[in-house]
């Protein structure tokens, strides 16, 4: 491929943009054209009439999983009472879904990759003509920019948030196009990543799941006071033994934000800041502390630090701290402190707790409201947990599980780095309209 760089504004009459980056083979080939959408597109208007498809094959439209089958996907069919009046949609057609979405505020566009199946009257189904790729054009409306800017000026919005327009009128927008032959050339390019960036992500999915059958088999689990899976070296050593989890260290909830807080701000963590395994630094507010604040809700390198207040299934969210943020750091009574006593293996108790957190334990114990869940500092610490009698069976557990950890990040930096691949690629490959 090689780069080309020629940028204007399409207008009746003018030359379409062109992209960034060509195949070689299309060097000397005719440029791109802009041209209504209802070139490549015509509407289907198939019904399911003999109903020859049932409520097992009613489709939804994902923005990013495009169209999937309702059972497969979501667990059951959301099918009305009758199927008769759904539009049948072929391996390849096109799908318009009238549905707003945060990202795509006027709906979305996705080609059937999957077997054909049914939609509700809610969607618009289009076929591609003999001068159309439609996987181009599922690629093309997969950038949002691209999605958002076409269906704006043809879209209007209702009082209900509702979208008032024709399936005839989808198609009367411009889009820039090269021949048949390029857009396939794309198409196979864009489907290759996607490929790449498919089998990535179920190797970072399968690593997941082997870890968490591997805790299964390392923790004890409900009602058992031995794991079913010791190390060789620990297998005529003492048991675990059941203690609270302020037996193992020391507890305490964070500072609350106050209207009238003295002493200068400082940086503090919070919710947002403690993810699965992880502290995000992206983020770090500040507020007034005293200089006996600071030192009382100071978060120091091994801390673990634990989401007091979540949504049910996210409650107890823990990582450890590892002296990430540049200089001195507190916490808010968004988050609970856990500081390992010296016969506790602090990666040990982080991995114990993010057990805790994944398999329900922490939301079986914290009291819920509407919309958050509250562990609180007295139930965490009143907490019963099973643990390796001998320092160095926590430590060989943690080293064990902290190894996989660190493949699985590794993998998914791979699968971040093969999207952001995709994405340049996508910039490059398509012109953007507008640059001079």
């Amino acid at each position: 491929m090689s780069s080309k760089g020629t940028f204007t504004t399409a207008k009746d009459g003018e030359p379409a943009p062109s992209p960034n980056l060509r195949f070689p083979e299309f060097q000397d080939a005719n440029g791109w054209h802009v041209t209504k959408l209802n070139s490549l597109l015509f509407e289907a208007k198939h019904r399911n009439r003999s109903l020859e498809l049932g409520p097992a094959d009613v489709l939804s439209v994902s923005g990013e999983y495009g169209c999937v089958n309702q059972i497969e996907f979501m667990g059951r069919s959301y099918a009305g009472v009758t199927v008769k009046d759904y539009h049948v949609v072929e391996h390849g057609d096109i799908v318009y879904t009238k549905s707003p979405l945060k990202k795509n505020p006027y709906g979305i566009i996705k080609k059937n990759k999957g077997k054909r199946g049914i939609v509700s009257t809610l969607y618009a189904v289009y076929r591609p003509t003999p001068d159309c790729c439609p996987a181009y054009l599922d690629h093309f409306f997969s950038v949002d920019f691209h999605l958002n800017s076409y269906l704006q000026p043809i879209v209007r919005k209702g009082a209900k948030n509702d979208m008032k327009v024709n399936n005839a009128d989808v198609l009367k927008g411009d889009i820039c196009v090269p021949d048949l032959p390029e857009q396939q050339k794309i198409a196979e390019c864009l489907d290759s990543a996607d490929a790449l960036i498919e089998a990535q992500g179920r190797k970072v999915e399968a690593l997941g799941a082997h870890k968490k059958g591997l805790m299964q088999q390392l923790f004890t689990q409900e009602a058992e006071t031995q794991p079913r899976l010791r190390f060789p070296e620990f297998r005529d050593a003492e048991g675990w033994e059941v203690k609270r989890v302020d037996e193992r260290g020391s507890v305490l909830a964070g500072k609350a934000l106050a209207v009238n807080a003295l002493g200068p701000q400082r940086p503090y963590l919070r919710t947002k800041n403690v993810l699965d395994g992880a502290i995000d630094l992206s983020d770090v507010l500040t507020m007034p502390m005293t200089d006996a604040e600071f030192d009382r809700f100071e978060i120091l390198d091994g801390d673990i630090l634990l989401n007091e207040g979540q949504s049910l299934e996210l409650v107890g969210r823990a990582a450890m701290y590892r002296d990430e943020f540049d200089g001195r750091c507190a916490m808010q009574n968004q988050l609970l402190r856990f500081r390992a006593y010296p016969s506790t293996c602090r990666e040990f108790a982080a991995q114990a707790f993010r057990k805790c957190q994944k398999d329900g334990t922490f939301a079986n114990v914290a009291t819920k409201t509407t919309s958050v869940a509250h562990l609180g500092s007295s139930r965490f610490n009143s907490l019963e947990l099973a643990w390796p009698a001998l320092l160095a069976e926590q430590q060989r557990v943690a080293d064990c599980l902290n190894s996989l950890d660190g493949l699985i990040a590794t993998e998914a930096q791979k699968l971040d780095a093969l999207k952001t691949h995709k994405k340049g690629l996508m910039q490059r490959l398509f012109p953007r309209v507008g640059e001079a």
